[in-house]
């Protein structure tokens, strides 16, 4: 049987070997960290029920999944820079949350063992004849493959065999910041962020929040500014970064500053980046992507993830289906990506665009009451 090999075990690559596996095809995983522990795993995730809880259902998952998601977390509330509610989204379940550290140990501990071989970063890839390729690894390790997926992420070392399109900022930073044992340090803030996630906005800036399980606030402080503002930041000290961006928002309530001026995590830039709208690329023998790798996209749809699932299961039917001709699967499961990416790229970008606009709040509200209104009377979700 040919090999498969997967660079990245996020979640696109975790979902495809998971399931490759329940279709009795083995893989072989490589990951730059060194443990499951190795870095922080990010904040909340929103999985769908018509993408990344149908992959999760592929890999014979679904039920601990919801046994993980945390109860009341799809809550939303839209505020303005003075803290007033605008709009009220209570949970309704349909749109269960999850740790995304939760969700990718769930799929490390179905894999059989020696799937994974941390501490493995590509290094080099080199074709070979008949499609496949020889792997270098900065450990020295060397490896060949018949099938290589790049599920390496934004900026994948396997993207460019297929194209030499690099991501793009999109014009918007995020600043990450955490408050601890919200309920009992910053009760207010931890109020006004309520049960779930938090938008309060203004024209080209917000304050993003999201509550986890364990009671802490995941900040993330946004700016839509150009990249030469970003690079004239002083990131020499934590302080000095916080008071410049803390700035920026004069005027705004103490309930959500407190994001930067009692934060207990020193706050991390990431200027958010994406691939074009309509990414795709020429079909080369032996080679594709999932995931970020393949559609990186801001993260105002929500859709980054629940894709990057979807596409693992997606490429690992394809090749179970196609067993004696896995050109041909590729080709398919490519295309049925691209139909399905483009849509979200074109919402998200969308998103983007009335999140930040001069008229926010209000651009805001009008998004989420079309949202709302398809799902149930929006009059009572008005503070």
């Amino acid at each position: 049987m040919p090999t498969v090999t997967i660079i990245g075990a996020g979640l696109g690559g975790l979902t495809l070997a998971r399931v490759l596996a329940r279709h009795g095809i083995p893989s072989k995983v490589y990951e730059a960290g060194i443990s499951v522990d190795a870095r922080g795993q990010g904040g909340l995730l929103d999985i769908h029920e018509y993408n990344g809880q149908l992959a999760l259902q592929a890999a014979g998952l679904l039920d601990e999944f919801r046994r993980l998601t945390i109860k009341g977390a799809d809550a939303k509330r839209i505020t303005d820079k003075g803290g007033n509610i605008l709009l009220s989204w209570p949970s309704h379940g349909t749109r269960p949350e999850i740790e995304r550290g939760e969700l990718r140990r769930l799929l490390l501990e179905s894999l059989p063992p020696e799937t994974i071989a941390w501490g493995h970063k590509l290094k080099e890839v080199t074709p070979l004849d008949g499609g496949s390729h020889r792997l270098l690894f900065t450990n020295d390790v060397e490896v060949r493959t018949d099938l290589l997926v790049g599920a390496d992420g934004a900026w994948s070392k396997v993207r460019p065999l297929l194209t030499s399109v690099k991501p793009s900022y999109v014009g918007i930073l995020f600043v990450e910041t955490w408050l601890l044992d919200s309920d009992r340090r910053h009760q207010a803030t931890a109020d006004m962020v309520g049960d779930g996630t938090l938008m309060a906005v203004a024209p080209g800036q917000g304050i993003f929040a999201h509550r986890h399980g364990d009671g802490c606030l995941q900040g993330y402080i946004a700016l839509k500014r150009p990249q030469r503002w970003i690079e004239g930041l002083d990131i020499s000290t934590p302080a000095t970064l916080s008071k410049q961006i803390l700035a920026e928002f004069e005027g705004w309530a103490p309930e959500l500053t407190a994001f930067l001026t009692k934060c207990e995590t020193a706050p991390i830039l990431r200027p958010i980046h994406a691939l074009p709208v309509a990414h795709r690329w020429e079909r080369v023998k032996g080679v594709t992507l999932v995931g970020d790798a393949a559609h990186l996209m801001s993260p105002f749809a929500g859709e980054g993830a629940n894709l990057a699932l979807l596409d693992g299961a997606g490429l690992a039917k394809a090749l179970a289906s196609n067993a004696d001709n896995w050109e041909a699967a590729l080709t398919r499961y490519e295309e049925e990506l691209y139909a399905r990416t483009e849509p979200c790229a074109i919402e998200t970008d969308r998103n983007l665009n009335r999140l930040f606009s001069e008229n926010a709040p209000h651009s805001v509200i009008e998004l989420f009451e079309g949202i709302l209104s398809s799902t149930a009377n929006t009059d009572k979700y008005h503070a």
